[in-house]
């Protein structure tokens, strides 16, 4: 038979008249800590588009985030589509808004499904995915885990085309 005590915590202290007062460990308060260390500090979010061109990738970060992340974009004809391999861009960047700090790193996959042949062109991102994620892992399981990165893909936003076969 096991019995649910409940104590409350607290500690008792002597004040300077000789009385003893309670006092609260402060767990408590532990969530208001938390968040204000997290506020303080800053979020980091990583978010990977992947999808042909011309779905609307760009276009789509550029108005969630209200920022312009592909200022020196060079757009591509077709024959250098048609040769182009997957290739993966960071882009990265600090946002602010209402004190509260966000580092933004979008994971641009140009060259996706543009190709003639796309057998496996879906290879470099997942590769990409594991990596950061191995990366990630052998940072923690290390002995110094005061300024670890953390650039695994939170979120991947896979853009499809609107035309098929039925």
């Amino acid at each position: 038979m096991t019995a649910n005590i409940r104590y409350k915590s607290r500690i008792p202290v002597k004040t300077e008249d000789g009385t003893e007062e309670k006092q609260y460990v402060g767990f408590a308060t532990l969530p208001n800590q938390v968040h204000r260390k997290s506020v303080k500090k800053g979020f980091d979010f990583t978010l990977m588009v992947a999808g042909e061109s011309g779905m609307g990738k760009s276009t789509l970060v550029n108005s969630l985030f209200l920022t312009d992340l592909y200022k020196d974009r060079k757009l591509l004809n077709a024959e250098e589509r048609i040769n182009q391999t997957v290739e993966i861009i960071k882009h990265t960047v600090d946002i602010e808004e209402k004190g509260v700090k966000l580092k933004l790193t979008i994971v641009d996959t140009p060259g996706f499904g543009d190709a003639v042949n796309n057998n496996e062109c879906w290879k470099p991102i997942t590769d990409y995915i594991d990596q950061q994620f191995e990366q990630y892992f052998r940072d923690e399981s290390g002995l110094n885990r005061k300024n670890i990165q953390d650039n695994r893909v939170h979120c991947c936003l896979y853009f499809i085309p609107p035309f098929g076969h039925g």
